[in-house]
């Protein structure tokens, strides 16, 4: 690594340290006092508290990093610009893309990270810090949440049904669960059973009865077999893609709202499961994935907006770049909510809808570096 980008990269690190690190005791210190009143009156002790704040972090980080690093960004560009830094690597042959490569790598990184934690930590953190939250109280005060009663489930790809009177999301057993198979002929193919559930991956069921429905408005089901156990290792429906299933499907309906957070392998397991998806559900489901593919390349995004905004507020004053990240970070958000809005009520492509906040403030940031002297 070059001397230069050495130097710039710790230039640009340490506000970078400096803005996540306050944005993050703030946070925690407002919601704390929000928050104390209840988790007093839920006798969370100071380990429930600091486990709480550990569950949620993920969630403020995705929500924090990237408006960290436009502040860091633009805080040491305005330097570098100010002292006449930019005049002498310019005039040094370095052109502003050259310079740019350090403060790229950095956003790759960081969207990566961004990435990582909105995939794995974020879509289940509000529930997780919910449960700590009632962790202290009497059993008959906590609902479990492991519990999904009067469960649908559709593979369309594969034409079976499933019906389940009551499914354990965390031990993945099923009570009474009932599978109907959609046969080529037209003909249906019922599996009843007491209760259901993984062994070595295989999805078993346990006092079975296996019945034929010919083709027809009246046909009546023919028993074929009846046994205590049978091991079906053609389903390949896992818990997890079961589960996907039912919270998009409460989105979908409207019984969950519909800006929570959907995880792009949700989306993906809903989408193969349902390789045509009603032509209502659409919208939604193509404009949150294309959301959601975008939602990593918002540090890069930044990167290419501070780039100008940087370098022509650092000839005039510090505090115009912080007045300019309030205003490009509240443009961004309002615009990609609005795309967001637009896109799944289907008013705009839902690949428009996903990337228009990073495509218009990139494109603008590419257009504004470009012209610069």
């Amino acid at each position: 690594m070059r001397l230069l980008d050495r130097y710039l990269l710790r230039e640009m690190l340490v506000p970078l340290a400096y803005c996540l690190g306050g944005f993050t005791v703030f946070w925690i210190a407002f919601d704390l006092f929000d928050q104390l009143d209840r988790f007093q009156s839920n006798l969370m002790t100071t380990g429930d508290v600091v486990e709480y704040y550990a569950v949620r972090l993920p969630e403020f980080v995705v929500t924090a990093l990237p408006l960290a690093l436009l502040l860091g960004l633009l805080y040491a560009l305005s330097r570098h610009a100010r002292h006449q830094e930019i005049t002498a690597i310019r005039a040094a042959g370095v052109s502003i893309w050259r310079l740019a490569v350090p403060y790229f790598g950095v956003a790759v990184v960081a969207g990566a990270v961004l990435f990582w934690l909105n995939e794995g930590f974020v879509p289940d953190a509000t529930e997780r810090a919910e449960q700590i939250k009632r962790r202290r109280l009497p059993r008959t005060e906590t609902p479990d949440q492991d519990l999904a009663r009067q469960v649908g489930f559709t593979n369309d790809r594969e034409r079976r049904a499933w019906q389940i009177a009551e499914f354990n999301f965390r031990t993945a057993q099923m009570l009474n669960p009932k599978v109907i198979e959609f046969l080529p002929d037209g003909s249906q193919r019922w599996l009843d059973a007491e209760r259901a559930g993984r062994v070595n991956g295989v999805w078993t069921f346990f006092n079975v009865r296996q019945y034929h429905v010919a083709a027809g408005a009246n046909a009546v089901p023919t028993l074929l077999l009846q046994t205590n156990a049978l091991a079906r290792p053609d389903f390949d429906e896992t818990p997890e893609a079961i589960r996907s299933e039912l919270k998009i499907n409460r989105r979908l309906r409207g019984r969950l709202a519909r800006e929570a957070e959907v995880p792009l392998r949700e989306l993906l397991d809903y989408l193969r499961f349902h390789p045509r998806p009603a032509r209502q559900d659409r919208p939604w489901l193509y404009t949150m994935l294309h959301a959601r593919l975008a939602m990593p390349w918002t540090c890069v995004i930044v990167v290419l907006v501070a780039l100008p905004v940087g370098l022509a507020t650092g000839r005039r004053n510090l505090f115009v770049g912080v007045a300019a990240s309030i205003v490009i970070g509240f443009g961004y958000f309002v615009l990609g909510q609005l795309g967001v809005a637009l896109g799944t009520g289907g008013h705009l492509p839902p690949w428009v809808a996903g990337w228009l906040a990073n495509a218009v403030f990139g494109l603008g940031g590419v257009w504004w570096t470009a012209r610069m002297r």
